[in-house]
C-alpha cells in the first residue's frame, strides 16, 4: 500500500500541533487535519482563555521547538492557594499554600494563553517541511486496512496513512468511526470562563477556592493585573449567570471572588463549557490511537486537562519513533499497546482522582466541610505531604515520556 503522509492527525487544536511537531523531528511525514480555519484563531485578541502548563509540559514545549516563541508571554506560578469557603464569608481558616521554593525545578507552572500557544504551534509548523496541515477541512469517512488507513474529507480529498492518531477531543469522530465507545457521566455542572482586570498585582498566585456550586479558580496572567477566571456552577445557575449584563455578572461573581486584588472589571470574553467526565474504553484500534481529550476528559478542578494530552503525546512520540528505529511497523497492535499501557491507567486514575475531589468539594455538606477543612490544614502542616502535591501538579511524578523529563527521544 502506498501512503501520501506517514502518520495523518485528525484535530489541529493542541495536542494535534504538538504531536506533529514531535514526530516531524523523529523524521516522520505528517498531516495534520484541522477543521478550524487557521488565520482566524491564530490572529484572535485577548479573550483570557489560558492554560497552566506544568513544568513537564513546559520541557515538552522546549523540546519540540515552541517555548522560545512563548517564554516572554507566560506568567510564572510562584504560589497556589486552596481554600474551603462560602459566597461572602471568605476563606475558611483551614487551607493549602503550595510556593515554588519547596521544588528545585522553579515555577511550578505557567500561565500561557491560548491565542499565544496556538499562534507559535502554527509558526513551527510552518517551518517543518515534514508537516502539512490542510486548515478548514473535516473528516467524513475513514477506512482501516491491513497497510494502512484512509481518511476521506468533505472536499472529496483522500488521504492514505501508516497510523491515524485522533486529536479532535471528547465528541471524536475518528474513535466512533472506529467503534471505540465511551463512559463516563456529566457533572451536572458548568464553567463560566472569563477573564478580569484588577487594581491589586497578583504576584503570580493561582487560588482555587472550593464553593458549594463548584471550584473557583483565579489564575494570574502575563503583565500583573490580569487573571483568568474558571468558575464552576450548577449547571441551571450558570446558566442564568451567564444570561446576565456584564454588571450583573461582576455583582455575582464579587462576593465568590472576594476583594483581595481590589476592584475587579470583566476584561475578556465570557465563555460556558459544560463538565463532565469522558473516557475512551481504548486509547487504541487497528492503525490508530487516541491522545488528549479524545482519550479522556476531565474535570478541569486542577487544570490538568491540557498537561494530560501533552503526557500522551510525548509517550506516542516516543513509543512510535522507537518502534521505527527497530524496523518495527509503527502501525502495529503491539506497538500501539505499549503506547496504551503506558497511558491508560495514569490517565484514568487523573481522571477519577479528579472527580472525586469535585464530587467532596462541590457540595456545603457540614461533615464533609470539617473532614476536607481539616485535611487541607494536614497536608499544609506537613511539609514531605505539600512537597509530593508540588510534584504531582508540576508533572513531575510518574514514569515520564523522554520530552516531558527534558530529553530528546
Amino acid at each position: 500500500m502506498t501512503h501520501d503522509t506517514d502518520i495523518l492527525i485528525v484535530g489541529g487544536g493542541l495536542n494535534g500541533p504538538a504531536l506533529a511537531l514531535a514526530l516531524a523531528q523523529g523524521g516522520f511525514r505528517v498531516t495534520v487535519i484541522d477543521a478550524r480555519p487557521a488565520p482566524a484563531r491564530a490572529e484572535a485578541g485577548f479573550d483570557g482563555r489560558a492554560y497552566a502548563l506544568a513544568i513537564a509540559s513546559r520541557r515538552l514545549l522546549g523540546m519540540i521547538g515552541v517555548w522560545p516563541s512563548v517564554a516572554d508571554k507566560v506568567q510564572p506560578i510562584l504560589q497556589i492557594k486552596a481554600s474551603d469557603g462560602l459566597p461572602g464569608t471568605g476563606p475558611a481558616p483551614f487551607f493549602l499554600t503550595f510556593d515554588h521554593t519547596e521544588i528545585e525545578e522553579g515555577p511550578m507552572g505557567f500561565m500561557l494563553e491560548d491565542r499565544h500557544l496556538y499562534a507559535a504551534f502554527l509558526a513551527a509548523m510552518a517551518a517543518q517541511p515534514n508537516i502539512r496541515l490542510l486548515s478548514g477541512e473535516t473528516v467524513i469517512a475513514q477506512d482501516i486496512t491491513a497497510g494502512g488507513a484512509t481518511v476521506t474529507l468533505a472536499s472529496g480529498e483522500t488521504v492514505t496513512a501508516r497510523l491515524l492518531i485522533g486529536c479532535d477531543g471528547r465528541g471524536s469522530g475518528t474513535a466512533t468511526r472506529a467503534g471505540i465507545r465511551r463512559s463516563g457521566w456529566g457533572y451536572g455542572q458548568t464553567a463560566l470562563v472569563t477573564a478580569i482586570h484588577h487594581d491589586a498585582p497578583h504576584h503570580g498566585i493561582a487560588h482555587q477556592y472550593f464553593l458549594p456550586g463548584g471550584p473557583l479558580a483565579i489564575l494570574p496572567l502575563h503583565g500583573g493585573h490580569h487573571s483568568s477566571i474558571v468558575w464552576s456552577e450548577d449547571a441551571t445557575a450558570a446558566a442564568a449567570i451567564q444570561g446576565l449584563r456584564d454588571a450583573d455578572y461582576l455583582a455575582a461573581l464579587r462576593p465568590r471572588f472576594g476583594d483581595f486584588l481590589g476592584d475587579i472589571a470583566l476584561a475578556g470574553d465570557r465563555f460556558t463549557y459544560p463538565l463532565s467526565l469522558s473516557l475512551a474504553q481504548s486509547f487504541i484500534a487497528p492503525r490508530l490511537a487516541l491522545v488528549g481529550d479524545a482519550a479522556h476528559g476531565v474535570h478541569p478542578i486542577a487544570g490538568q486537562g491540557l498537561n494530560l494530552g501533552l503526557r500522551d503525546v510525548g509517550a506516542l512520540a516516543q513509543v512510535v519513533i522507537e518502534a521505527a528505529r527497530r524496523g518495527e511497523d509503527i502501525g502495529a497492535p503491539d506497538v500501539l499497546d505499549r503506547y496504551q499501557r503506558w497511558r491508560r491507567f495514569d490517565a484514568t486514575a487523573l481522571a477519577l482522582g479528579m472527580d472525586t475531589v469535585n464530587r467532596i468539594f462541590s457540595n456545603d455538606n457540614p461533615i464533609l466541610r470539617m473532614g476536607r477543612d481539616l485535611g487541607m490544614g494536614l497536608v499544609n502542616a506537613v511539609p514531605s505531604l505539600r512537597r509530593t502535591f508540588i510534584r504531582q501538579a508540576a508533572g513531575l511524578s510518574g514514569d515520564l515520556p523522554k520530552l516531558l523529563a527534558g530529553q530528546p527521544i
